[in-house]
């Protein structure tokens, strides 16, 4: 189930094309080509249980030629493996033992059968001593919770894996914990964190089962833009090494940083608008598509507005490309929601900044404590005098 280096858990690439099977934005075509890939790759390796989900789920048709021919090759090769399991049980020591339990669990994977897989799995780690195999098992759960996108379950495998790392465990799994965490945390909507674990995982990567290191760099690059301040963007993400020798293999992802570190705004919608189709045909993100459109604009529109103590609404539209129209609407919604300090004259047509200034309220906070403060030693020095 473990992918080799560079290559994806091909179950997880499986998910990702019946995912595109359930999108309006896959012509007609494409979806009969996917369901001829999703058949074959499920006949190959006799996933009869998961063909018969999908057959419920009205993704496949059934051929019940096939789904007995996979039914009779699970039953032989189940009984094998529970034939080895006794064996190893009867003749052999704990290793053996551990090994073939193993060997159940990871054919409950093949098969689609998340059930049986996730209580195999329970079984073998039983049978295991070494704290490295035990995160081993909890990395296929977690593969598992990912195909199913069972977020309950991720949860609860990330929390046994940190706990079991309190135990020891070496950096390369700790490392690739990080990502499958990132993931997790992208894929509830919670970027800032995401983010923090990804740029954590740049140099040390080798997460191929769950992607690419071009797609590792797609989710790096989105997250920490509505995660970072400017500062923080360009040391971390606009002059990485590591991001700027994949970059420019992902369509519109190099002008979409740079343009907007650059403060160059139509540039930066026109890139946002190719990458738009990527966010949508994306299985993890696609569902925070609309959260994402709405999160990105406040912090262009922000750092534009940084500038300016005012600015008319015109010399901003044409910042942007777009009709004063456009930018009255988008910035009136964003203004109610408390995400943009300024206010709209449009009498004038003109954006007065409010934003609050962070160094007065830095001084005044010192003042309070420091008053606060005074007042306590001078209550301390008064019962010390006594």
């Amino acid at each position: 189930m473990e992918g080799e280096e560079g290559v994806q858990n091909p179950q997880l690439a499986l998910a990702n094309m019946l995912f595109s099977l359930t999108l309006n934005d896959v012509d007609d075509i494409e979806k009969v080509r996917l369901r001829d890939e999703v058949f074959k790759f499920i006949f190959t390796n006799d996933m009869a249980p998961l063909y018969e989900t999908l057959i419920a789920d009205k993704f496949l048709e059934l051929d019940q030629k096939a789904l007995e021919s996979m039914r009779s090759k699970n039953d032989d090769e189940l009984k094998k493996l529970k034939e080895k399991i006794a064996d190893a049980e009867e003749n052999l020591g704990e290793s053996e033992v551990r090994e073939a339990n193993l060997a159940l669990s990871l054919f409950y994977i093949r098969i689609g059968d998340k059930e049986k897989a996730l209580e195999q799995l329970k079984v073998t780690e039983t049978k295991t001593v070494a704290v490295g195999q035990k995160m081993d098992l909890v990395f296929y759960t977690l593969q598992i919770g990912f195909f199913h996108m069972d977020f309950d379950l991720i949860s609860k495998s990330i929390d046994k894996a940190k706990a079991l790392f309190e135990e020891g465990g070496d950096w390369e799994r700790k490392n690739r914990l990080k990502v499958y965490e990132g993931l997790f945390c992208m894929s509830t909507r919670n970027f800032k964190k995401a983010s923090s674990l990804f740029l954590d995982s740049i140099s040390t990567f080798t997460t191929y089962d769950l992607f690419s290191y071009d797609t590792f760099i797609f989710y790096t690059v989105l997250a920490s833009i509505i995660s970072l301040d400017r500062v923080s963007l360009k040391q971390k993400v606009v002059d990485a090494p590591e991001i700027l020798t994949v970059i420019d293999k992902i369509p519109y992802l190099s002008d979409f940083l740079n343009s907007l570190y650059e403060c160059q705004y139509k540039s930066f919608f026109i890139a946002f608008a190719g990458l738009t189709e990527q966010i949508k045909l994306d299985r993890y993100l696609h569902p925070h598509f609309r959260y994402f459109m709405r999160e990105i604009r406040p912090v262009v529109y922000s750092q534009f507005l940084e500038s300016y103590k005012s600015v008319t609404i015109e010399a901003m539209a044409k910042a942007f490309g777009v009709s004063i129209e456009f930018i009255d609407a988008e910035l009136s919604r964003f203004i109610a929601a408390g995400k943009l300090h300024c206010k709209i004259d449009k009498v004038a047509g003109v954006l007065e900044t409010n934003r609050p200034d962070a160094k007065n309220a830095l001084y005044q906070s010192t003042i309070k404590e420091g008053d606060f403060l005074l007042n306590r030693i001078q209550k301390l020095s008064r019962v010390i005098d006594l």
